[in-house]
């Protein structure tokens, strides 16, 4: 196993499940909930050290339409972030309880509403890098490329996921969540704890398939639209050439064989 892409990955993990242990607030409470979520700035500050030269790049080198799709979606990920990290230290009531900020509804609002907005974001960056993830893991666990039986479990896997993601939708009540409205649908954890976590996890599915699939698509609409009209290149110049001139010539029709016949 590769060392490198295997600490990536356990990093890129461990995020993603801090993350997913503190939205369960209603399940470990306020104490582990800020615990957690300093955990998880602490991992995403290393995180943004390791992928720093991105942000030196930020300047340099020409914008095509992805880029600035791309970097314009990093950069409001980085703002969200900001903001929780910013309204959560200051509606803290433990770690950070000591800082002199009054406690304000709004800002707890606000911070809920960026958290949920985050899983999204996760799930859109998550599509965007879809290859070099895919990559990582295969280096990390020592997985031989080109492989047709893990292309169609990682496929079966997919497809399961954003099933159980849209499913769950309804129970999670996100849409309500996501157009900072309040929700009524709190999870009930002394019913069951497992199916939170799952639905959470097919939720980040969701976004992360549309956008890997919508940019596959989008780059490969270039292409079709070059080989369309473009002749083969495995012909030669001379019969290129040959098909040019055959098709300026005008067919004769019947009429003009006699006209010539005569």
């Amino acid at each position: 196993m590769n060392r490198s892409a295997l600490l990536r990955l356990g990093t890129a993990v461990a995020m993603f499940s801090l993350l997913l242990l503190s939205l369960a607030y209603w399940w470990l409470e306020n104490v582990a909930h800020e615990i957690f979520g300093s955990a998880l700035f602490l991992l995403l500050a290393w995180h943004f050290s390791m992928n720093r030269f991105w942000f030196a790049n930020l300047f340099r080198g020409r914008y095509n339409a992805r880029r600035v799709v791309v970097s314009a979606f990093h950069l409001l990920l980085a703002i969200n972030m900001l903001v929780l990290l910013v309204t959560s230290m200051i509606v803290s009531k433990s770690l950070f309880a000591f800082l002199p900020f009054p406690d304000s509804v709004p800002l707890r609002d606000l911070h809920w509403f960026s958290a949920y907005w985050l899983m999204v974001a996760v799930g859109i960056h998550l599509g965007v890098h879809w290859s070099r993830v895919m990559t990582m893991t295969r280096t990390a666990l020592g997985i031989a490329p080109r492989q047709a039986r893990g292309v169609w479990v990682l496929r079966v896997a997919t497809l399961a996921g954003c099933g159980l993601g849209l499913w769950g939708l309804p129970a999670l009540d996100l849409w309500t969540k996501l157009t900072f409205n309040f929700s009524l649908n709190f999870w009930n954890f002394n019913q069951s704890v497992v199916p939170f976590f799952v639905y959470w996890t097919a939720a980040v599915v969701v976004p992360a398939t549309v956008t890997h699939y919508g940019i596959t698509a989008l780059r490969t609409l270039p292409r079709a639209s070059q080989t369309s009209w473009q002749p083969s290149p495995t012909k030669s110049r001379q019969t290129r050439d040959a098909v040019v001139r055959r098709r300026e010539i005008p067919a004769l029709t019947a009429e003009d064989v006699h006209h010539e016949g005569s």
